[in-house]
């Protein structure tokens, strides 16, 4: 109800008061002349209740004054019958059903001042001692005798209400309808704040038992009243909490966390309450959805909640697979503290668990603030093998982000890594592919360069390592040999560079919108040469040869223009197509982009040149393996230009999990061809098929706005089909939340749409 509708309603009941008070003169029975005088004592109250309007506007109140305005509804019929049999009985019965009404108004308020409730006591002390018996229907008894005991005091008043209600309160709370149980806990925090629930009037036991059981189905304030009178009763009294730790309970409670504020609010204070019992904190953390509730409310807005929640997860950390939960939910804290200060199978526990998880930029980011790099460090240079080997998969997990790989260098990790690689001691083989791939991370810094001898180990490694090793090895080389200081490193490893390098990079450099530019290549016949190169070549990882790919698969993209279909089939004549596919593979990630926009320039096609299954013009009716689920007709390499039959899909989602924005860019850009209008179900499915779903997901944490856009653009047309839908919308709802929070408002409206195709916007916007 607004304050206008509260407003309102006094406005309404001042007048249905002046109405029957209006009628003493009128009606010539004196026994109205006396409920008149009673009634007109409300003007007073209502007068009060409206200056204090905006205060008193609350659930409980507003239903006790419904109540009362229903019984000056009905006086006010009754000054209208005129052929009352038994007026004063009537009379009688009225001024008493008002003081019932009046009675439950104080009840139900409890919040305002104690002169006020005085007030309110006093008038339904008068009107529950009415008594018209000796009065005539042209008579009156005196006042005295009517009021009498008008001063008792508002103890003795409340305590009569409650005298009168005590055997009804426990069948309200259980069986009440929402209206009745609401003045039903009203009553219970008034026994509560009068000590009289602990003096035995109510059976305890049960009453904590229906408010539990209530719990579950009744109304918003409802439920924050029910949590309130918990945490009262279980207030200092472990005896009494002892009585709220049955799983059922406690599951009820954790259900609360997912709701508004307040109650949220009010629910960790309970649970943090009842926490110092033991039963308690063991179950609470095998409640599903607890730990992830309370880590959410941990980083909300609401401060005091946050805090509770935070004190509650320490509290329930001191279990192991409780502080895994927490690190699964993004809390990494009790997890970091027991690598730092757990024993040795814990620390195996937590590090093998770390190197598990999924984990996002930011939640790396948050591991090495949390310091968990050093102890993880530590592990590896002194623990035994199994130490070692959890501490380096871990430590591999979070090397991917750059911050962490500067940790790694300041912790001196560098010179053991070698070691281990030189190491020729069997049981440490299975450390070496780790440990190869943290040392090619540690190359992208160009503090590696400090120990000037880095790069001459590696070299010799080469020859004594597995090809997986190898190639680590060799990443880490490439990168030492790129930077800027490197130049000891590049003298050892540069070769000549070749005039056709040097040439194909001006050609590379050329606008590929010049039309007159590629017309001059053409004629050159530039395009078999440049395919001869590329064929030669991708064998080698030399910078200069990479360089040359690198520009001639740059040149290809100006004979694969999506504008030109002539030209494309041209290009496609000289197997461009399968080179492409290939790159994808073995080249750097320059030379993967430009394959896979040539891929996409080619693929924006296929769908105008497929043959139709339902086609008249088809003289001889192709095989069925020409046929494409995808674009729903016939296809070929060399002509339609279909990325399903050049076998380019596995590829480009393989790519999709590369360390460049934009190589991973374009994959999604050729995949997104797939997904056009006509075809897009077809193109979902057999993405679906070869596991790009979770990759495109991942994509998510690139941190690229074009990369998160069109990935973004994927997963909502992904998500309109129920089978994905259910099989990856879990694993997407948590990359989404994370990237709704940190983005800008164009991008969290993508992120809504994609959040609504998974029918999870209503939800997560309770949760957090």
């Amino acid at each position: 109800m607004e304050k206008g509708d509260f407003s309102e309603m006094l406005s309404r009941m001042k007048v249905l008061v002046d109405e029957v008070v209006n009628k003493k003169s009128e009606i010539e029975v004196e026994a109205f002349s006396e409920f008149g005088n009673l009634v007109e004592k409300l003007l007073p109250i209502l007068n009060e209740l409206s200056d204090k309007s905006i205060v008193l506007d609350k659930l409980s109140i507003r239903k006790s004054l419904e109540s009362l305005e229903n019984e000056l509804r009905r006086a006010r019929i009754l000054t209208k019958s005129l052929n009352l049999r038994h007026p004063v009985k009537q009379i009688e019965d009225m001024t008493h059903d008002i003081g019932r009404s009046l009675g439950v108004l104080l009840v139900a308020s409890l919040e305002v001042s104690i002169d006020f409730r005085e007030q309110i006591g006093v008038l339904q002390r008068q009107m529950m001692n009415a008594r018209f018996d000796g009065v005539s229907s042209m008579t009156s008894s005196p006042k005295s005798e009517i009021f009498a005991n008008e001063t008792k005091t508002i103890g003795e008043i409340e305590e009569e209400i409650i005298d009168v209600s005590i055997g009804d309160v426990i069948l309200q709370l259980k069986n009440g309808n929402d209206e009745e149980f609401a003045v039903s806990l009203l009553r219970l925090k008034e026994f509560m704040r009068s000590e009289k629930l602990d003096g035995g009037l109510i059976n305890e036991e049960a009453t904590i038992s229906i408010l539990f059981n209530r719990l579950s189905s009744c109304k918003a304030d409802n439920r924050l009243s029910i949590i309130q009178l918990l945490r009262r009763i279980a207030f200092g009294n472990d005896e009494k909490k002892e009585k709220m730790v049955e799983v059922e309970f406690l599951s009820t409670v954790v259900k609360s966390l997912t709701r508004d504020s307040e109650e949220r609010r009010e629910a960790v204070g309970l649970l943090l309450d009842l926490s110092n019992v033991q039963a308690v904190r063991r179950r609470i953390g095998r409640i599903q959805g607890c730990i992830v509730m309370l880590v959410a409310i941990l980083n909300g807005d609401d401060s005091v909640a946050s805090h509770d929640a935070g004190k509650l997860l320490d509290i329930l950390s001191s279990n192991n697979q409780n502080a895994l939960h927490m690190a699964e939910a993004g809390y990494f804290r009790p997890l970091v503290q027991y690598l730092k200060e757990g024993s040795d199978m814990n620390k195996i526990l937590m590090a093998t668990a770390l190197s598990r998880l999924e984990l996002t930029d930011h939640s790396k980011l948050t591991l090495g603030e949390d310091g968990a790099i050093e102890p993880l460090v530590k592990m590896f240079v002194t623990g035994k093998l199994e130490s070692k080997l959890s501490s380096l998969n871990a430590l591999q997990n979070l090397s991917s982000l750059n911050e962490n790989v500067q940790r790694l260098i300041q912790s001196g990790i560098t010179g053991s890594l070698l070691q281990l690689l030189f190491s020729v001691t069997s049981v440490l083989m299975t450390l070496r592919e780790p440990a190869s791939a943290i040392l090619a991370r540690i190359a992208q810094s160009e503090s590696i360069l400090v120990n000037e001898d880095v790069a001459q180990q590696m070299l010799s490694l080469l020859n004594l390592s597995s090809p997986i090793i190898q190639s680590h090895l060799l990443e880490a080389l490439n990168s030492m040999s790129s930077h800027l200081g490197a130049s000891k490193v590049r003298r050892k490893m540069k070769e000549k560079e070749s005039e056709k390098a040097a040439a194909v990079g001006i050609l590379s450099n050329l606008p590929a919108s010049d039309k007159k530019v590629t017309d001059i290549l053409k004629r050159a016949n530039l395009l078999p040469i440049l395919i001869s190169i590329l064929y030669s070549n991708n064998a080698s990882k030399s910078p200069s040869t990479n360089s040359l790919i690198e520009s001639a698969s740059g040149v290809i993209n100006r004979f694969t223009n999506s504008s030109d279909k002539k030209l494309q089939l041209v290009s496609v004549q000289h197997g461009i197509i399968p080179l492409l596919v290939k790159l994808l593979s073995t080249g750097s990630p320059i030379t993967k982009s430009r394959a896979a926009n040539s891929l996409t320039q080619l693929s924006q096609n296929s769908l105008s040149l497929r043959k139709s299954r339902k086609s008249r013009w088809l003289c001889v009716q192709p095989s069925a393996n020409a046929y494409c689920e995808v674009h729903d007709g016939y296809c070929f390499v060399n002509s339609t230009f279909c990325l399903v039959k050049a076998g380019a899909v596995s590829r480009l989602i393989e790519i999709l999990e590369d360390k460049e924005k934009e190589v991973v860019e374009a994959s999604l850009v050729a995949l997104s061809t797939l997904l056009q209008d006509e075809i897009w179900e077809n193109g979902v499915n057999s993405i679906a098929k070869l596991s790009g779903v979770q990759a495109i997901i991942k994509s998510l944490e690139v941190g690229d706005a074009k990369v998160q856009e069109k990935a973004l653009w994927m997963l909502e047309r992904i998500f309109k089909i129920e089978e994905h839908r259910v099989k990856y919308g879990e694993s997407a709802q948590v990359v989404l939340i994370d990237l709704a929070q940190k983005s800008d408002s164009r991008m969290k409206s993508t992120v809504a749409k994609v959040l609504a195709e998974l029918e999870l916007l209503q939800d997560q916007s309770s949760y957090f």
